[in-house]
């Protein structure tokens, strides 16, 4: 049990390990555990899309896809002209003190081959999650996204994921919540207690 509860609180590193591309974006901030926790939900929505893929199989790869940084840390693209993080040791070192390690060490190096549907699947819901990021800058006015986004649309591997980014790219950011541009903005709760109380004075 102390060594998954060393597993445990090292998972929790990825709160604390920064996503480093945003620096050189200029705009915005997210730790790694932030970027996995929407990588998941895209990997499940990839999975539910695609009826041949073994959704439990690509949620898990989602999830455990950038564990090796939190012994690593996170190397952007320009990191990479320089510095190799040897993550294979990284998740052998972190495996071999786990009873279910086995299973981790399956995962993150099928998703690191890159051969089977769902590592296709998980390798697409990574470049997603940063598709979607960078259209929420683009949105607020960070004009070096276009640019970055142009890269991370020709990774895509999957037609399923192509077709979920071109409708990312031709959605606002704000829509989900703010497509309803009525008088619930200028009055709010306001509105509907004046409707409430009109309603029960015509009863």
């Amino acid at each position: 049990m102390k060594r998954i509860a060393n597993f445990l609180f090292e998972a929790g590193m990825l709160k604390r390990t920064p996503r480093t591309g945003f620096q050189f974006l200029g705009s915005g901030a997210e730790s790694v555990a932030e970027h996995v926790f929407r990588a998941v939900y895209i990997g499940y929505t990839l999975g539910s899309l695609v009826k041949e893929a073994d959704t439990d199989k690509l949620v898990r790869m989602c999830l455990f896809h950038d564990l090796p940084e939190a012994r690593t840390g996170d190397l952007n693209y320009v990191n990479k002209k320089y510095v190799k993080a040897d993550e294979v040791k990284a998740v052998n070192d972190l495996a071999g003190t786990l009873p279910f390690g086995d299973e981790i060490r399956d995962l993150i190096f099928e998703f690191m081959e890159g051969k089977s549907l769902e590592a296709q699947l998980a390798y697409d819901a990574d470049q997603l999650e940063l598709i979607l990021a960078l259209k929420e800058y683009k949105d607020l006015g960070n004009t070096y996204a276009d640019e970055w986004l142009a890269f991370a649309l020709k990774r895509l591997r999957t037609d399923v994921a192509r077709e979920l980014a071109d409708t990312i790219l031709e959605t606002d950011s704000s829509l989900w919540w703010f497509s309803d541009k009525s008088d619930w903005w200028i009055r709010g709760k306001e509105q509907k207690e004046g409707t409430r109380e009109s309603s029960s004075g015509n009863q």
